[in-house]
């Protein structure tokens, strides 16, 4: 539900005042949110990408950089790459959306392309929705929406979007795709890589979803994306419908679970700013006033991963060995606290964790004695 205007306009501004002055919102893109969705207990990571902060430059401050994101090389080669499948009006790219996902409509022989232009992200949201309505109104033609923009609520908090491509089928029916530099080898490409494009894909059959419900006659949104990517080591593109309906529901789910951005920035202290013009000690103060979820999987999806890290090694939580291990321990949440009760020094006996770490340490100690001894015969 979208929130009242003057308790929107509230929020906007208390994040401004988070951001620093004078300092651009970054805008929340589908990987961000992904990443975000994967992880929906770390407040951190939650206010600072509904308050647009730029985790990389912020990062940078506080003295643990960023250590990974395309290269300007890769940028451009994605780019030239994006450009040779949408040239001609988007023929290549229509015709592979047939021959993956929709064999028999009719060829794409002349599709509608809508010119998408407009005025800031909201501007341009509302003229996506608008072509989406009229190419759904059209029966029996192709579309191709080139980069259309959709917003998604984030814990009350607008993300706005730019899928690759949108094709409005002849039937009505909505695809997104994702084009990917990433080569497909003997028609396969990494499943990593695969999968974190879907994981991103997911996001944007979840923004679609939402403009299909505002339209009289709901349109369907197909659950299965269209992956474009160079075919072995050439640049021609080849094509792969991927199914996304088990990242979408997962996505949905821990985005639903994500706690409010106005609750976050309503429990922070009065001034509170994550401007990486701040003196250090301040910026470390206002990052630290803000808890975080750390885990391994931070360090591939998130700029903050190596300060988070570094105070979770610090405070000794467990979390720092994985979200696995984390659920086995139950209320031991440090190392000592884990080490202490496999000791016997701490611990309910009664506690499942308690008792599974006791019967390993016994064991432990037996399989060490049994080695001594066999390496003094």
């Amino acid at each position: 539900m979208p929130l009242p205007r003057t308790r929107g306009t509230a929020l906007r501004h208390r994040l401004a005042e988070l951001r620093g002055p004078d300092v651009p919102a970054k805008a929340l893109d589908a990987r961000a949110l992904a990443a975000l969705a994967a992880n929906p207990g770390c407040k951190r990571r939650a206010i600072l990408d509904g308050a647009g902060v730029n985790k990389a430059a912020l990062a940078g401050a506080l003295g643990s950089p960023s250590a990974f994101g395309q290269s300007q090389f890769a940028l451009t080669r994605g780019n030239a790459f994006e450009a040779k499948v949408k040239a001609d009006g988007g023929a290549e790219l229509l015709r592979l959306v047939r021959e993956k996902l929709d064999r028999g409509a009719e060829p794409p022989a002349h599709a509608r392309v809508p010119e998408l232009t407009a005025t800031g992200p909201e501007g341009r949201t509302a003229r996506t929705a608008l072509a989406l309505r009229e190419a759904t109104e059209a029966p029996g033609e192709w579309t191709l929406l080139d980069h259309p923009m959709l917003a998604l609520d984030v814990a009350g908090s607008p993300a706005f979007l730019e899928p690759d491509a949108v094709v409005v089928h002849p039937d009505g029916s909505w695809t997104v795709v994702e084009i990917k530099s990433f080569p497909m080898l003997d028609g396969s490409a990494d499943p990593a890589k695969v999968g974190a494009a879907a994981r991103q894909a997911a996001v944007y059959v979840l923004a679609l979803e939402q403009v299909a419900a505002r339209l009289e006659s709901a349109p369907r949104v197909r659950d299965r994306v269209l992956l474009v990517c160079p075919k072995d080591f050439s640049n021609l593109p080849t094509a792969s419908a991927v199914d996304v309906r088990k990242q979408r529901a997962v996505t949905a789910r821990q985005l639903e679970r994500l706690t409010r951005i106005e609750d976050i920035a309503d429990a922070l202290p009065a001034g509170t700013c994550f401007s990486p013009e701040l003196p250090a000690a301040d910026l470390t103060a206002a990052v630290e006033s803000v808890p975080a979820t750390y885990a391994p999987e931070c360090l591939s999806a998130c700029e903050l991963a190596f300060h988070c890290r570094a105070r979770s090694l610090e405070s000794g939580a467990v979390t720092s060995l994985g979200r696995s291990v984390r659920a086995e321990l139950g209320g031991l949440t440090t190392v000592e606290d884990v080490l202490s009760a496999a000791r016997g020094e701490s611990g309910d006996p009664d506690d499942p964790a308690v008792a599974a770490l006791r019967r390993a340490a016994r064991l432990r100690a037996e399989a060490l004695g049994q080695e001594a001894v066999a390496g003094c015969r």
